[in-house]
């Protein structure tokens, strides 16, 4: 399964977020990427991380964002939403 995540800092936590907390947060994430759960990884306006996982369930999407140092440190957190294909091309091809 395909899950959308998208980063949201906790207010008032920004002086929290030091070299040593960030290098540990990359590392995390590298190796999530190298092991094949974070498929894409990018920055939105808002320089907050927007993440695409592969993961058997919600809950476990839920687990591995929980291990990064960021989040484990409540300095943020992710909204997590559950993909589908699209189904739209099925009007072209099948039409009926």
């Amino acid at each position: 399964m395909i899950f959308l995540a998208v980063e949201k800092e906790i207010e008032n936590v920004q002086s929290a977020f030091d070299d040593r907390l960030l290098r540990e947060e990359a590392l995390k994430v590298h190796q999530l990427y190298l092991d094949g759960i974070i498929r894409e990884i990018y920055f939105n306006d808002d320089h907050c991380a927007v993440l695409m996982l592969e993961c058997k369930s919600k809950a476990e999407a839920e687990e591995i964002l929980s291990s990064l140092p960021l989040v484990k440190g409540g300095l943020i957190r992710f909204d997590i939403t559950q993909l589908k294909p699209y189904s739209g091309f099925e009007r072209i091809i099948n039409p009926g």
